[in-house]
């Protein structure tokens, strides 16, 4: 019997999740059954794959620095993917505000609704300002000095992805300057472990059903109050329409650049997809899309070593878009007098900057807004009020966001590939199972 694909098994998993979800969510007690028992294995899930996120970054960016054996590759390699990163950013932002201004969602909703949307997440509201606060009271140049460490292990720990990646480049770069005899143990050293952690992905991955089971359970009975999101629906269609926009845009770019079939693409990748869907986080979904884009889509570990973890930390674009749409949608509904041409062109700047310093976890999209709506002169205290507005809908629109990001990486990681000669045509999967008979 044919073997069930992994992206169909995360599939039933994710559709069981969803359903078992408003299940117990119309069951006495069945919120607290799935916080308890249910939930506890979609964490172990993400911590699983965060615990390798920072050895596989090490293992695969020194390697594939030392690997160059030319200094200049790697300039023209980091160029080109900062500079497809700030394009496919800057078209995402316009997407957003196009469609934002074109169907025009905050016109026309009753105070009443906005009164009880404020009642219900002003709380929420409240600290999402506070951590855009201490980001934006940090200084202009912050996001500069949080890239060099001063202690590694504590970068490790925490972990810092920008600094890890900033000590990855070092240590490779260093590789290259000394005698290739000195330098060949340590190479080899992180070859083999970045050998090791592609197995141990291979292997959380054989969990990854259960464990989106898991997060989907737990993701619906986190809905308090349906009605709201109901008043919602036309600003989470817009946000929804421009990240479906965006996928679309990547794919002519498969298609355009990279010469590869835009379904085989999808069918190759859609279990990092699935699990950034469920996770709401490109960093946790890392190791997934580093495996996948190298084992699956053929990218050299020297490109995809480099492009993937800078992109999960700079490159941002299904939370660009996202921010543009909802920085309109506020004003719309509670500031019109705002929504000038100028203010507009502020907001793609602005997010273009967000996007960078955002952190590839979730809801960080929400604390960046609140950058930007200062940006535009917003009235302060209007601001809980607007962002309590988006609230309810966040963390769906969140989770939708997250596939665009990492599908963003993907994508660039294969348009770098390709214009260094990296994409190979015929890329062999590894299993978990590979060695197994020798061993067992």
């Amino acid at each position: 019997m044919k073997k069930l694909a992994l992206h169909w098994k995360i599939i039933i998993g994710m559709i069981l999740g969803i359903l078992f979800g408003f299940l117990m969510n119309s069951v006495n007690g069945g919120r607290g059954f799935v916080g308890d028992w249910i939930a506890p294995f979609g964490k172990i899930f993400i911590n699983l794959l965060k615990l390798i996120a920072v050895p596989l970054i090490l293992a695969s960016l020194i390697k594939g620095i030392s690997d160059l054996k030319d200094i200049s590759k790697i300039k023209t390699m980091g160029l080109r993917t900062i500079g497809i990163y700030i394009g496919t950013t800057v078209i995402a932002i316009i997407i957003g505000l196009s469609i934002v201004n074109i169907f025009k969602p905050g016109e026309g909703m009753p105070q009443e609704t906005i009164d009880k949307i404020k009642l219900t997440y002003q709380g929420n509201a409240d600290v999402m300002i506070g951590k855009a606060k201490v980001t934006k009271d940090a200084g202009p140049l912050q996001a500069l000095v949080d890239i060099f460490p001063s202690n590694i292990f504590q970068s490790f720990s925490e972990p810092a992805m920008l600094q890890v990646i900033f000590f990855a480049l070092f240590v490779g770069i260093c590789l290259l300057l000394i005698p290739e005899k000195k330098a060949k143990p340590l190479i080899d050293f992180f070859d083999s472990l970045n050998e090791v952690v592609m197995k141990m992905v291979d292997l959380i991955m054989l969990f990854a059903p259960y464990a989106v089971f898991a997060l989907m359970a737990n993701v619906i009975i986190a809905f308090d109050d349906t009605t709201i999101l109901v008043k919602l629906l036309g600003y989470a269609a817009c946000v929804v329409f421009g990240l479906f926009l965006m996928i679309c845009f990547y794919m002519l770019l498969i298609k355009v650049i990279t010469k590869k079939s835009p379904l085989w693409f999808l069918k190759q990748f859609s279990p990092a997809q699935l699990l950034a869907f469920s996770t709401s986080s490109s960093a946790a979904t890392l190791p997934v899309t580093m495996e996948r884009v190298e084992e699956h889509l053929g990218v050299d570990k020297e490109v995809s070593g480099f492009v993937l973890p800078v992109g999960a930390t700079v490159n941002m674009d299904g939370t660009s878009l996202y921010q543009g749409i909802a920085a309109v949608f506020i004003m719309q509904v509670i500031w019109p007098e705002g929504l000038t041409f100028t203010n507009q062109l502020v907001i793609v700047g602005t997010a273009l900057l967000a996007s960078i310093g955002s952190a590839a976890v979730p809801s960080a999209g929400m604390v960046m807004l609140v950058i930007v709506l200062e940006a535009i002169g917003f009235p302060p205290e209007l601001l809980p009020i607007g962002l309590a507005l988006i609230f309810a809908v966040d963390r769906p629109l969140d989770m939708c966001r997250t596939v665009v990001n990492v599908t963003g990486d993907a994508t660039v990681s294969m348009i770098v590939a390709k214009s260094l000669g990296k994409l190979h045509d015929n890329p062999k999967p590894k299993e978990w199972d590979d060695n197994y008979e020798n061993v067992k």
